[in-house]
């Protein structure tokens, strides 16, 4: 199904016909199939929305930039206009950065929350990333005063050797959106969460490390907080049995 506000066309499916809804937000890049194992065993109990961002699954990318307020704003749209009463938000990685806004900027009511590895906190540079920064930067500079036949194939080389995996694999068109995304910190925002919530957490997880998580809880009233053994960022596919059930037990103890 598609979903169309402002300058978005957004590809959405919907599972189960209950009453006590769910809406998942993916990580950055991920689509709704990343999701598949939880949905399936939430499916019989609840009704469940889960999208493709702007740019990724079936949804098309707009012909501008993008940042956070764009997709909180879609977010908030999305729940309005398919009438999600009360859902309860399961959010994992970038699609905590669009809960943190959605807390900041809307009065919305919400159920309670499940985080996943989440991000919001801008990690700091390490000597050696501000080196390979400025690095990068000279040599950008330099490859401006080559020819253009030339240029293009310059700047994507160093692209794949400087930039991140997630930026060197986007399309030119998005990249400025990720660079507006990933340089924005929202962690003074995260105190204005203020629903029951549990946060789960890959204890082996170097995309946002686990110190973050501690900041979230303490800084999240109502929140209790898992650590999964021996799992990275995607602890709901590392351990898929193990997270399903902390999330069915934690469903049927607030709902």
């Amino acid at each position: 199904m598609n979903f169309c506000v402002n300058d978005f066309t957004i590809y959405y499916e919907k599972y189960g016909t209950k009453n006590k809804n769910i809406l998942i937000l993916p990580g950055w890049g991920d689509t709704r199939n990343t999701f598949r194992y939880l949905i399936d065993v939430l499916m019989n109990d609840y009704t469940i929305y889960i999208m493709d961002y702007p740019g990724f699954g079936n949804s098309p990318f707009p012909n501008r930039d993008l940042n956070i307020t764009d997709y909180s704003d879609l977010i908030y749209n999305f729940i309005l206009s398919n009438n999600i009463d009360n859902p309860t938000i399961i959010a994992h990685s970038f699609g905590g950065r669009i809960v943190i806004d959605l807390f900041k900027r809307f009065s919305l009511d919400i159920k309670n929350l499940i985080l996943i590895d989440i991000a919001g906190i801008k990690p700091k540079k390490s000597l050696f990333g501000k080196i390979k920064e400025k690095t990068y930067k000279l040599l950008k500079n330099i490859g401006f005063w080559l020819p253009r036949k030339f240029k293009n194939y310059y700047l994507e080389k160093l692209i794949k050797i400087f930039g991140s995996s997630d930026y060197s694999k986007l399309s030119p068109n998005i990249r400025k959106t990720f660079i507006n995304i990933v340089n924005f910190d929202q962690k003074e925002d995260i105190k204005n969460i203020n629903k029951d919530t549990l946060i789960i957490w890959g204890e082996l997880d170097r995309d946002v490390i686990l110190k973050d998580g501690y900041f979230i809880n303490k800084n999240i009233k109502d929140s209790g907080f898992v650590v999964i053994p021996k799992s990275g960022h995607f602890p709901y596919l590392d351990k898929a049995f193990y997270v399903n059930s902390i999330i069915l037990d934690y469903l049927k103890r607030t709902h």
